[in-house]
């Protein structure tokens, strides 16, 4: 069996207060694009995760290997898989790939072992997992809500090219979050007025309500991130803005010609440039 596990970004991403369980409340849109993981899935005599990848762990650590067990233990089921992680999404870079390889990950072996769980047995097994892997069992458009968990369905935007600009660097998402100052945020998502923009197909709105809140953090500390994101602008990108914690940025363009010549540009701040589009 094989999958597509996409990547994401998001379009807004407010960070409303700190929890009493130390989780953070968000309210964010996030958008699944074609860029994609491809997921083998193959029965085994014992369950092994094996990756292209020298920095994505192939043991127990690994959140598809973490799917595996969970659903496993969720329906009392005594089977094992091989899986193969083929990654194109770059890691730890802000676009949900390790996520989407666990969401992935739950609708093959639903599929696999005929369980017919519905998807929103497969977001609460999820949840377990990450915040952010209930989102991908549908993926699309959707408005994200308490810690990623409560989604709601949104219209799909217009197609539009998105350009992805990776800093040579990890950024921490403890960190990023650990460091935001939440009383000293000047501007916020208009949450409400990007879905506005999205049900009426109005590319412009959409760029022009584009926010995220961790940029606070990241690109203040972060000069290569910052960079990226002005050349982008500079290089007539439609809207621009990270994704995530960072450090990818992205830039949103009306036309493949505009998405490539931006992209060619940036290979001379950072080798990790990626050409795809909404999905």
């Amino acid at each position: 069996m094989q999958l597509k596990a996409k990547a994401k970004i998001n379009l807004t991403l407010d960070v409303l207060y700190k929890r009493p369980d130390g989780y953070h409340e968000v309210e964010m849109i996030m958008q699944t694009l074609e860029l994609a993981d491809i997921i083998h899935i193959e029965e085994s005599e014992e369950t092994r995760v094996i990756c292209n990848h020298p920095f994505v762990p192939e043991d127990q650590g690994n959140l598809v290997y973490k799917a595996v067990e969970e659903i496993k233990r969720y329906c009392n089921i005594d089977k094992n898989v091989k899986i193969h992680i083929e990654k194109n999404i770059p890691v730890a870079a802000g676009l949900g790939g390790g996520s989407s390889d666990c969401a992935a990950t739950l609708k093959g072996l639903n599929q696999m072992w005929n369980l017919g769980l519905e998807d929103e047995t497969l977001e609460k097994i999820g949840l377990k997992l990450g915040a952010d892997v209930p989102f991908f069992i549908k993926g699309g458009t959707q408005l994200a809500q308490g810690i990623g968990e409560k989604l709601t369905p949104l219209p799909s935007p217009p197609p539009m090219w998105v350009v992805l600009g990776k800093a040579n660097m990890g950024v921490s998402t403890k960190e990023v979050y650990t460091n935001l100052n939440l009383a000293s945020i000047r501007k916020r998502p208009n949450t409400q007025g990007m879905i506005n923009a999205i049900e009426t197909g109005d590319i412009k709105e959409i760029c022009n309500n584009l926010c995220n809140v961790l940029e606070t953090v990241t690109l203040k500390k972060y000069s290569t991130v910052r960079n990226i994101k002005n050349r982008m602008a500079q290089m007539g990108a439609n809207g621009v803005l990270m994704s995530g914690s960072g450090p990818t940025v992205f830039g949103l363009c009306n036309t493949y010609d505009k998405a490539v010549r931006i992209a060619k540009n940036l290979e001379t701040l950072t080798e990790e440039v990626y050409v795809t589009k909404f999905c």
